[in-house]
């Protein structure tokens, strides 16, 4: 089984990644940041939402499909049931690696109850990825691997406390 940090290190070695959840009209979402800086990183960065065409100058897609390149990886920050969708999008269109945003980590400690309203993560989508061959990170975010000191001091007090564990093979049983 892989790890966590193995999952990591391979999302984030590919170059073109979508990113579903971008919106013009709230621009604190985390969604956005995270396009922003996958681009400054160097990324080709994709933006997904159906209720926008453009996201900071470039063309934003409705769906997987729509874009013109088959994404190396999609990054999900949209409500559970979203997740589905595009995980599903996803499996259609090829799509290797697939990333569930939530700021908890993989195995999260806190915040159980209340977190479920800031979670991506579903786990039907989860088993879906995991029945189609998809290397999929259940939680996390990439912004604390390669964001700001303040979000890689999160990652660490996450792993400190067990909540970036490998993610089970079968979430859904």
């Amino acid at each position: 089984m892989a790890t966590v940090d193995s999952l990591v290190n391979d999302f984030l070695a590919q170059k073109q990644i979508a990113v579903a959840g971008v919106s013009t009209t709230r621009d604190e979402l985390p969604a956005n940041a995270i396009v922003r800086l996958l681009r400054a990183r160097g990324y080709e960065v994709y933006p997904l939402s159906p209720h926008c065409t453009e996201f900071d100058g470039a063309p934003c897609y409705p769906t997987i499909q729509a874009m013109p390149v088959i994404p190396d990886g999609v990054i999900v920050v949209t409500q559970p049931a979203v997740t589905l969708e595009v995980v599903q999008q996803c499996v259609a269109a090829g799509v290797k690696r697939v990333w569930m945003h939530d700021m908890r980590g993989t195995r999260p400690k806190f915040a159980k109850t209340s977190g479920e309203k800031v979670t991506s993560v579903s786990a039907e989508a989860v088993q879906l990825c995991q029945d189609n061959g998809i290397a999929v990170i259940p939680g996390s975010c990439p912004r604390q691997y390669i964001g700001d000191f303040g979000h890689k001091c999160m990652c660490w007090t996450l792993r400190l406390v067990g909540a970036l564990e490998a993610p089970p093979e079968n979430m859904a049983a």
